[in-house]
């Protein structure tokens, strides 16, 4: 593990900004670090506000795809509201159809499945359409590289609307329109929305010329901001507003579905990492498990028991998911080590009875081992499907990409990707895949980074220090939770290993100066680092911090990333 210090801020502002708003300067330095360098910025960061979202007709071709649904309403047209089975995919088509169906009652949804279909728009997809009569689909959180696709729905009468943020490619598809912050022709101010999220904009073009009042959208940001947690995209600009208010949403008026999730839940006050880490996985479970058109029925049923019996069914799957990620990421292990690739730049590895529900937990649960550019194979119809995922700060759509001509179809983005190919090319795109990786990936990539905000006193961390530092949530990519770190600390004899397999350290850490400001620390899969803390021996930590609830008692505690000697 590297750790790697943050640039300090800009000491001049940092005093300013500090003085301004009466916070301590460590709090005034992480906002500095962060872009947010004097005080209307910090009102703005603080206090999202739902007036500073992009007015939704900047984005190229929503005037076009407002006009196409206003005259399929106009001719009472049968529209098809058509996602993928992800989470960002279930949430767009339950955001756009319920947004739909209150004005307008000739609305469905279709789900693709995951198995028989694969990912995106599929040829099965419209034929379902021109043998049901829609005559416009809205696809959502995909799309843009469906060409084919769009042409084969064109030959049979049926226009489409498409609502993505992934990277289009060489050709962009003959829909009526094609949203898409990430066109190289879209001029839209941000252009880091989900899919959910580009979505919503369009509600939000239909609400404007429709001339209705922004608030009958507000209900919908739920959806929208477990959407940008799941998908990982930067917690900046329009994201922040949007997650803000759906998380507001989500702890005040939850829709059914997502009570009959978390009404068993032990908290008063659901965070974004709540959101990833418990409502997500549910989400996903019914796409990877069964089929994404339950997560739809989850997320738009009204009623509280209907609701409840979805979840519970979905819990199932969940169930199911975790037992079968547990198994496949051993086999994955013992794969790697049986063909001595553990030196690799990357982890490539193939089973044709890997449940494809489940590579891409799988993928990511190997990019924490060992490290490395990864993708997991298995079998899919007559072909091989795969997941990828990267390392921080290399891009592994860019080395896909290189691999090309051995690839049938992939999409993604820097970190996450998918892809098929003829089960012929696996070993030469295996061998081409190490080869891209090889020849562009940086040393210091294939170690893990811990980045540090801040070097931070112990005896700065107050009550009022962290309610201020939880105000700067919602966290995510370009507003992480902020991690100090502090030299020189002693363990106060307290420290021992927890947990099944004592893999945990628990601590109770003070400056060497003094004990009066010790904190008592968490350090999980950190027991093999015990050693480091004995016999009164100073050591650095790198952390965040949090709150540990123990029999109705709440005190601040550090949760260590990392400790060295």
């Amino acid at each position: 593990m590297r750790w790697t210090l943050k640039p300090l801020p800009d000491s001049q502002k940092q005093e300013q900004l500090s003085q301004e708003l009466g916070i301590d300067p460590f709090l005034a330095g992480l906002l500095v670090q962060r872009g947010v360098d004097a005080f209307a910025k910090a009102r703005s960061f603080f206090r999202p506000n739902l007036e500073e979202l992009h007015d939704p007709f900047l984005m190229k071709d929503m005037d076009l795809a407002v006009k196409r649904i206003q005259k399929a309403v106009g001719n009472n047209e049968n529209i098809l509201v058509y996602g993928d089975y992800d989470v960002d995919g279930t949430t767009s088509v339950a955001l756009m159809s319920t947004f739909l169906e209150s004005f307008y009652d000739r609305v469905s949804t279709y789900i693709p499945d995951r198995y028989d279909e694969g990912y995106g728009v599929s040829f099965k997809g419209i034929d379902f359409a021109a043998d049901n009569d829609f005559s416009l689909i809205i696809a959502l959180d995909c799309g843009v590289k469906a060409v084919d696709k769009v042409a084969y729905a064109n030959e049979k009468g049926i226009d489409f609307v498409i609502c993505d943020h992934h990277r289009p490619g060489k050709e962009l598809p003959d829909a009526i329109a094609v949203l898409d912050p990430k066109r190289d022709d879209c001029s839209y101010p941000y252009d880091e929305l989900c899919g959910c999220g580009v979505g919503f904009k369009l509600c939000q073009a239909l609400t404007i010329a429709n001339d209705w009042e922004f608030e009958i959208l507000i209900p919908y940001l739920d959806l929208v901001a477990t959407a940008i947690g799941a998908d990982i995209v930067p917690m900046t600009g329009e994201n922040r507003i949007l997650a803000y208010h759906g998380l507001n949403v989500i702890n005040t008026c939850p829709r059914a579905g997502f009570e009959a999730i978390i009404s068993n839940l032990n908290k008063t006050k659901l965070t974004i990492t709540d959101v990833v880490f418990i409502i997500a996985p549910r989400i996903n479970a019914a796409g990877r498990m069964k089929h994404g058109l339950h997560a739809v029925e989850l997320l738009t049923e009204t009623d509280l028991e209907k609701a409840k019996e979805f979840a519970a069914s979905i819990e199932n799957y969940n169930s199911d998911r975790r037992e079968l990620d547990r198994s496949i990421t051993e086999e994955a292990l013992e794969q790697i080590i049986s063909n001595k690739e553990e030196d690799n730049f990357t982890s490539v590895v193939f089973d044709p009875n890997w449940h494809k529900g489940v590579i891409g937990i799988v993928a990511s649960r190997l990019t924490e081992t060992y490290y490395r550019p990864t993708l997991v194979f298995c079998k899919s119809g007559d072909k091989l499907a795969a997941s990828a995922r990267s390392v921080r700060g290399y891009d592994v759509y860019n080395a896909l990409e290189q691999c090309a001509d051995f690839i049938e179809q992939f999409g993604g983005h820097k970190y996450a990707a998918g892809l098929t190919l003829l089960p012929e090319n696996y070993k030469k795109f295996k061998a081409r895949f190490e080869e891209v990786v090889c020849a562009t990936i940086e040393n210091k990539h294939l170690t893990p980074e811990i980045h540090i905000d801040s070097k931070l006193p112990l005896e700065h961390i107050t009550p009022k220090f962290y309610r201020i530092l939880q105000q700067m949530a919602p966290f995510g990519p370009g507003n992480m939770t902020p991690i100090f770190m502090t030299e020189n600390v002693v363990d106060t004899g307290y420290g021992k290993c927890v947990g099944k397999n004592e893999d945990h350290l628990k601590i109770k850490v003070a400056s060497t100066t003094s004990n009066k400001n010790a904190f008592n620390a968490i350090g999980f899969n950190l027991g093999s680092k015990s050693d480091q803390i004995t016999d009164g021996k100073k050591f650095h930590i790198a952390y965040s911090i949090d709150e540990n609830e123990w029999q109705g008692n709440v005190t601040l505690q550090l949760r260590l990333r990392d400790i060295i000697s």
